[in-house]
């Protein structure tokens, strides 16, 4: 895909001086004491690699900061401005678009029983990656997972209908049961869960491998069908539509034949998300998931669309986001998916989001990209 870089400057970047980057700042500054304590994030084809965002990771892991872990607005705008440039990126021939995903929390017991028929599972032992996922071993189709069975044989992973008809059954995967197949598919679209049980225990889930099979949106499987509209559907719609067609809801969610595994987590804390695929718990409103085979985790992006109101106050959707996690549905170098935090009321947001946006990304002064858009002679 050809992409395209135009240089822009912060003293004209629409919406800049008007955000709030205090959470982007402590948001990147997790990425940075991940990356350099850690393991260094790999780079993606834009081509900023560890060694770019070298000097802005040990500035800010050298930053003091505030008890509650966050500078003021102010400090953190300083700090982008003084360690990174914006450049404006895209695809010659698409243009931007984000949408947003969200922690569920669903309620649970530890045991099957009347009231709670439906597990999240477990990744089997037998599940293993395919090395390179364009080329599997004969026999398995495309996809990032297969099984081996006892015989040593290659064989693929069975898909969502048959996992939820009983292919797993007494392997002994399930860490929860749900009240409705329909949480626990959602769950599996937004790639983690907060489990609430009967005795007001929390337990975190996360991501921990997919069968390899494609993942198919139902969303637009019903305006296909003429269900629903483009313009109405949403998250919430989508659940309305299974709410009102019980006798329908299994052999649509089974058409998306991709399904999820998990493993948990711990809850780190009540006011941050997961810990997603950059390795560092999610920051509500400022962490964004990206196409990773673009991007490298830890780039900050200043995504603007006019069409979605800001999360949290009544203007334009224009906020600094860090690029912390991925999804098989984000395709594309102006392409993302904004983390709007956990819960009902989280829910509700995420489910709305679909704008066409701009992405700006901040590029490391001294990087590659910064000269090739004309920061740096």
């Amino acid at each position: 895909m050809e992409l395209s870089l135009r240089r822009e400057d912060f003293s004209t970047l629409a919406g800049w001086a008007d955000d709030r980057p205090a959470a982007a700042f402590a948001a990147f500054r997790r990425s940075a004491g991940f990356a350099t304590t850690r393991k260094a994030y790999r780079t993606g084809s834009l081509g900023l690699s560890p060694s770019d965002f070298e000097p802005a990771y040990a500035a800010a892991l050298a930053q003091t900061v505030p008890e509650s872990g966050y500078l003021s607005d102010l400090e953190a705008r300083a700090f982008f401005e003084t360690w990174f440039r914006p450049v404006e990126i895209g695809s010659v021939v698409e243009s931007g678009f984000v949408t947003g995903f969200y922690e569920p929390e669903v309620a649970v017991s530890d045991r099957a029983e009347s009231g709670f028929l439906y597990p999240f599972l477990r990744k089997p032992e037998t599940l293993v990656k395919v090395p390179d996922p364009q080329s599997p071993p004969a026999g398995v189709e495309s996809g990032y997972a297969f099984m081996l069975d006892d015989a040593g044989k290659v064989t693929c992973c069975p898909d969502r209908q048959a996992i939820e008809s009983g292919a797993f059954d007494g392997h002994g995967l399930e860490i929860a049961w749900a009240r409705s197949r329909v949480d626990v598919f959602f769950a599996h679209v937004q790639g983690c869960a907060r489990l609430r049980f009967p005795d007001g225990r929390i337990e975190r889930i996360t991501y921990a491998a997919k069968s390899g099979h494609p993942f198919t949106g139902i969303g637009g499987l019903l305006v296909k069908r003429g269900e629903l509209s483009a313009e109405t559907v949403s998250m919430a719609s989508i659940r309305q539509w299974l709410a009102s067609h019980p006798d329908k809801a299994d052999s649509l969610m089974w058409e998306n034949r991709s399904f999820i595994f998990f493993e948990k987590a711990e809850v780190e804390s009540d006011g941050l998300g997961p810990v997603a695929a950059a390795k560092v718990p999610l920051e509500p409103g400022r962490s964004l998931a990206v196409d990773k085979r673009i991007h490298t985790f830890g780039t900050p992006i200043f995504v603007s669309a006019p069409d979605l109101q800001d999360f949290d106050d009544q203007r334009p959707f224009a906020r600094l986001m860090i690029a912390q996690d991925t999804g098989t549905a984000i395709v594309g170098p102006a392409r993302g998916d904004l983390f709007a935090g956990c819960g009902s009321e989280a829910g509700e947001k995420a489910g709305s989001i679909k704008a066409a946006a701009r992405f700006v990304i901040l590029a490391p002064a001294g990087s590659e990209i910064a000269r090739r858009a004309g920061h740096e002679q």
